[in-house]
């Protein structure tokens, strides 16, 4: 059964750089993946593309045939797409029943929250088996500001509607919050959405000709109690990692290494017993790490603050003494695997290759 992952979210909300950071994780981690380009404007992939719309249709080529603008363009693409989903299809199906396949998707809001044409291509990708998740990037600035707060909200609950997939939404960029303000409260009221009513005096000295209207749609995305948000900081191998773990819930992907791929080290399984499980990872284990508490060194939002918000510089310089002490380590690892390969090497002959020792035959003989 094949998985994926829909990445959407605004112009520079960061979905291209995710992908390629969950390129460099799965490597690092022997996981299979196959990243899709479904947005017909991006020239410029920075990740490995095992398939890319472009070979389909591209925005300019559209803008100049039928004289549309940008957004129209874009629309344009993507019901193009749908009517020629079998391009889509057969070329996801040549990357096997068992991948795992990341759709980097445009930055059209519109595509998400009303437009039905990718609405209609993920009904037909779960029709063909996919188990898919939408995990929709918001920069994370927008939080040091009520307003704009409000609107990610909004965005966000309108899109979990109209898609009705598993959603992560996540605010990315966490790493570069600071740079935009000190927040209004804990990093902890924002990702789990707590009581809206809160904002009530900063919605109001901001507009408050829209103060009621603004309460409604607070309460109006309370009543959902749907929208709540994940963190990310590309860069950080444990956000990575915990975002991970938490698409890999929604989606009930638990990956299990096949058979022969053993790490190093282990035991291997005994030639007496060839069907043996013994050497397999423990499938029960898996299901139940994978349905319990998300693990990780920041699963907890409050640990996720400390790092990016109240203690940033302290953590960031622990960090690079801790990355030179780890290349001082590998520095001096290959010094020694160095030495060790000079010192088991013959020592060169003096004479020119010849050797000086004197060979005996048998008795009798002469010796040369």
């Amino acid at each position: 059964m094949p998985f994926g992952e829909i990445v959407i979210g605004s112009p520079g909300s960061g979905k291209s750089t995710y992908a390629y950071g969950k390129h460099q994780l799965f490597t690092a981690l022997d996981r299979p993946i196959s990243i899709v380009n479904l947005d017909p404007a991006n020239e410029n992939i920075p990740y490995p593309c095992a398939l890319d719309i472009a070979s389909l249709v591209t925005l300019e080529d559209v803008m100049v045939e039928h004289g549309l603008g940008p957004n129209g363009a874009m629309l344009y693409c993507m019901e193009y797409l749908d009517a020629n989903f079998d391009w889509l299809d057969v070329r996801l199906q040549a990357l096997g029943k068992d991948a795992y396949v990341l759709f980097d998707l445009p930055g059209q809001v519109e595509l998400s929250t009303n437009h039905e044409s990718l609405k209609r291509i993920i009904e037909k990708l779960t029709k063909r088996g996919f188990r898919l998740a939408c995990v929709h990037l918001c920069d994370a600035h927008y939080v040091t500001d009520a307003s704009k707060y409000v609107s990610v909200l909004l965005l966000s609950l309108r899109t979990m509607l109209h898609l009705e997939l598993p959603h992560i939404n996540v605010l990315s960029k966490i790493d570069l919050i600071t740079q935009y303000g000190e927040l209004d409260f804990n990093l902890d009221f924002y990702t789990e959405v707590q009581d809206l009513s809160h904002l009530e005096n900063l919605l109001s000295s901001a507009s408050p000709r829209y103060a009621a209207l603004n309460m409604a749609i607070c309460s109006l995305i309370e009543d959902y109690a749907l929208v709540g948000f994940e963190t990310l900081a590309v860069e950080d191998k444990h956000s990575m990692l915990h975002l991970t773990h938490a698409i890999d819930r929604a989606t009930g992907y638990v990956y299990v290494p096949p058979p022969g791929s053993a790490p190093a080290g282990t035991v291997p399984i005994s030639s007496s017993q060839p069907n043996s499980d013994a050497g397999r990872p423990n499938t029960y284990a898996l299901f139940s790490s994978a349905a319990g508490p998300l693990p990780g060194v920041r699963s907890n939002v409050h640990d996720v603050q400390e790092r990016w918000v109240d203690a940033k510089d302290d953590w960031d310089a622990y960090e690079r003494k801790e990355w030179r002490k780890e290349g001082e380590a590998v520095r001096d690892a290959k010094a020694r695997q160095e030495a060790a390969k000079k010192n088991s090497e013959p020592e060169e002959k003096s004479d020119g290759g010849k050797s000086r020792i004197r060979m005996r035959g048998p008795p009798g003989s002469t010796g040369t």
